[in-house]
């Protein structure tokens, strides 16, 4: 006998049980996203690569090493998506979304991509929901984006920490960006060797070394934040001034400078402590350069994502199952065909309905009944339908015709 066929590395299945708290996700996202005037965009899995190499940065970690990129069998290169925002601004250019009135707001949820090496709450094939606003420099959108985000996972039970910082403009990070180079330069011999190879490259992602020498000396590393103009600074403290007005904790981290190119001013993310040395749960921040760079008008915005394994990982356990209202069930092999043209009609009439299925016994499909948590059970026999109630366990005759509307009738209100 051949092995196991087996889920490649990195990837995971969604199980029946596992659905509920993605489900509830999901839904707490579109009520929280929704009701702050937020729309859903669906984009491609797959992008042209040009896109994450223009967008994300070609220095970035996500397009050195982790793009599942390959050619589309016509000579183009395509790439499986690693991360929302790209793809998102490459929506907005495309079908003129510039001509609307601004900010324009949107969120995403479904399936991304990265070859990383695989760990809790991390994968190669993962989930994020994200929300992206549009066409405003204003401090009160990345503000209310934070709040969203904040709000969202206090919904769900996920404690976390909020960390905020600021990248200012590209004009002061080039600045300071050749400053830091110069430091490190200096300390060079200390540094690990990913951070040494980078140093001209990348010189920022040093702050997200784990190299115990490069951390020590990242610690007197000159710090951008202290490098922001006076706009810069205002936009900053416009920003935490809202948080504090909403009641979101933050803490000042110079360090935070996020793994991805197109970030200006407002860095952040969401922190749990309950996810380990991989604590992330969530962060963003503004780009406002980057839906220029992708061949749109100059167009100031702001977003973020986060993880669904990661939040699940963190949040309380949900425990629900769909209500099934009735469950049909046999006396004879023969009532069976009868059976599912009842159970077809009920569901028609927008209540769930279960039909037996494996030629169970009538006492095996009743444990059946309750297994599932049918509240009903109809049951076809010789001497017609009768309906049983599976709470009182009381059960009366009825006609076949009159089962929908007496479930509903009768069932209680949710």
């Amino acid at each position: 006998m051949s092995d196991r066929v087996q889920a490649p590395r990195g990837t995971f299945d969604v199980l029946p049980q596992d659905e509920p708290a993605r489900a509830a996700l999901e839904r707490e996202a579109r009520r929280t996203l929704g009701g702050a005037g937020y729309q859903r965009l669906e984009t491609p899995i797959f992008e042209a690569t040009e896109l994450f190499a223009r967008g994300v940065g070609e220095a970035t970690d996500i397009v050195r090493k982790e793009m599942y990129t390959f050619d589309d069998g016509g000579g183009r290169s395509v790439t499986l998506r690693p991360e929302g925002t790209a793809p998102v601004c490459r929506a907005y250019v495309e079908h003129g979304m510039h001509k609307l009135a601004q900010p324009v707001k949107l969120w995403y949820l479904g399936p991304f991509f990265r070859r990383e090496a695989p760990q809790k709450g991390r994968y190669r094939e993962f989930f994020q929901v994200g929300a992206e606003a549009l066409g405003s420099d204003e401090p009160a959108v990345d503000a209310e984006l934070i709040v969203l985000l904040a709000d969202l996972l206090q919904t769900l039970q996920v404690r976390a920490r909020l960390r905020i910082s600021s990248l200012g403009t590209p004009e002061t990070r080039a600045q300071y960006r050749e400053a830091l180079i110069a430091y490190l330069r200096a300390h060079e011999r200390e540094l690990g060797t990913d951070v040494r190879e980078r140093i001209d490259l990348n010189p920022l992602r040093a702050f997200d070394s784990t190299h115990p020498g490069t951390r020590a000396v990242m610690e007197l590393a000159p710090r951008l934040f202290d490098a922001l103009d006076d706009a810069d600074r205002e936009h900053f403290d416009a920003v935490t001034a809202m948080l504090d007005d909403a009641g979101v904790e933050w803490k000042l981290d110079t360090t935070l400078v996020r793994g991805l190119d197109y970030y200006t001013r407002t860095v952040f993310e969401f922190e749990s402590p309950d996810l380990g040395a991989q604590s992330g749960v969530g962060g963003g921040g503004r780009y406002d350069r980057l839906v220029e760079q992708l061949g749109g008008p100059p167009t100031p915005a702001c977003g973020w994502a986060a993880g669904i394994e990661r939040m699940l990982l963190s949040a309380e356990p949900v425990e629900e199952r769909a209500q099934v209202d009735l469950f049909v069930a046999y006396a004879k092999p023969q009532y069976a065909r009868e059976a599912l043209r009842l159970a077809t009609v009920v569901r028609r009439g927008g209540l769930h309905a279960e039909v037996e299925l494996a030629g169970r016994s009538l006492k095996g499909q009743l444990k059946q009944a309750d297994r599932v948590g049918a509240r009903y059970v109809a049951l076809l026999g010789d001497e017609g339908t009768q309906l049983k109630d599976m709470h009182s366990g009381e059960q009366h005759a009825i006609d076949p015709g009159a089962v929908a509307d007496a479930v509903r009738r009768e069932r209680p209100v949710a």
